[in-house]
């Protein structure tokens, strides 16, 4: 498995509106990619921003590149991310899963 995390910021008072438009852009384009096991987003408000990172998983790069094409390392945006983004990462980074655990063991 193939964590993939991307980063960006938007002003704190927009965080809102942008974790909507996540959900109607990314994270649903996220579950319909076959190969997609999930995705993790976190947010934290520091200062005038708030900072965002998503962490989905993959079965394999083939899948990345259903949902990012042949550049995996490519970061994916959508039509409205300027309305929104005041920072991001264009490149993503792209990790091997080592361990993972679901059941609140550490």
């Amino acid at each position: 498995m193939i964590a993939r995390s991307w980063a960006g910021a938007t002003r704190a008072e927009d965080g809102d509106a942008y974790l909507e438009y996540l959900h109607r852009t990314g994270f649903a384009e996220y579950r319909a990619t076959p190969g997609n096991r999930g995705v993790l987003a976190l947010r934290r408000v520091a200062g005038d921003r708030a900072e965002f990172l998503l962490l989905t998983l993959w079965d394999s790069e083939e899948a990345i590149r259903r949902f990012a094409g042949d550049d995996i390392a490519r970061a994916v945006f959508y039509p409205e991310d300027e309305r929104y983004l005041v920072a991001r990462e264009e490149r993503v980074r792209h990790y091997e899963v080592v361990f993972r655990s679901e059941d609140g063991a550490a």
